[in-house]
């Protein structure tokens, strides 16, 4: 593939989410990758324009740097499809189904990949009484994890030790959220690997500071998270759960890059979540990765770009 495939690119950075500040973050440093490379490079944020604005005249390629709501969900995709221009990461579908928590869990269990026993609950539906029927009925042990069935980054995501602190904590949440999902709790390894245009290139272990990997364990250097790359597995299960997120990111048609959250307890892999725009800041996981394996920020932004395409 010529790397001369496209010359004008255009990075869609910041967005509406709650993650708009760390999309910015992530299109300031593809954008400067882009440059060192050569390209001809604009922005465009649309949260201050419509997608319909963009001008597909002046531009080859999308890199799509948005992070959560309207930007990895399906609707960039779909405005990017209409204006027929190609575009980083995963297509429509994909993109959707690995946003929605239920969608893709319910693909991981049909497929045999192990993940986390869970409930959802509709806000209209949801009662101390509801919980706790639920609880037993799925057989959910303390500590049980809360949180959005379509938010990224962790945001929103709470874990509660007791009955009261969940009905407390839950209703909260539906304030802001329709439905939840009630998930049992993971102790264990947590485990991140990452799969760039269809061939897993690594996994690296966290041990966050706080009591879990949450969005400011995530965002904040004070509250930096310790990692371990390569993580720390046997060599049978660090290829073990290279071709589980390879497998996850191939049931989920997934393009580009993807970042797939594991579990690591009593020897077996809990598969937690994928994501298909994994950040691309300086505190992010796929870049520390793929420089772990000798591939440099803005080679791994030139392959992600050189995967664009339309129709997925």
């Amino acid at each position: 593939m010529s790397k001369r495939k496209f010359k004008r690119v255009l990075v869609v950075l910041g967005g509406t989410s709650g993650e708009r500040a760390i999309s910015l973050q992530s299109g300031k440093a593809c954008i400067k990758a882009l440059k060192k490379k050569k390209y001809t490079v604009s922005k465009f944020d649309p949260k201050f324009k419509n997608f319909n604005l963009i001008n597909r005249n002046k531009i080859d390629v999308i890199f799509n740097a948005l992070h959560g709501k309207n930007g990895e969900d399906g609707i960039a995709q779909s405005y990017f499809e209409y204006l027929r221009i190609p575009y980083t990461h995963s297509g429509v579908l994909s993109s959707y189904n690995a946003m929605n928590k239920i969608i893709s869990k319910k693909i991981f269990q049909q497929n045999k990949l192990l993940t986390p026993k869970y409930f959802t609950l509709n806000k209209n539906k949801a009662s101390r009484s509801q919980i706790k029927k639920l609880l037993s009925s799925k057989k959910i042990s303390f500590p049980v994890v809360v949180k959005p069935i379509n938010e990224g980054s962790s945001l929103g995501v709470i874990i509660s030790r007791n009955i009261e602190d969940l009905n407390k904590k839950s209703k909260y949440l539906f304030k802001k959220y329709n439905e939840l999902i009630f998930e049992k709790y993971i102790a264990g390894q947590e485990i991140q690997a990452s799969v760039l245009n269809n061939i897993p290139i690594g996994a690296i272990e966290l041990i966050p500071k706080r009591f879990f990997y949450d969005y400011k364990a995530k965002y904040t250097k004070g509250a930096k998270t310790k990692h371990l790359m390569p993580a720390k597995l046997s060599k049978k299960k660090y290829f073990e759960v290279l071709k589980l997120a390879r497998r996850a990111h191939d049931l989920l048609g997934c393009r580009g890059v993807t970042r797939s959250d594991f579990k690591f307890y009593k020897n077996k892999f809990y598969l937690l979540e994928i994501n298909t725009q994994p950040g691309m800041t300086d505190l992010s996981l796929v870049p520390e990765i793929a420089n772990y394996y000798g591939i440099s920020f803005p080679n791994l932004i030139e392959k992600i770009l050189l995967d664009a395409s339309l129709n997925r």
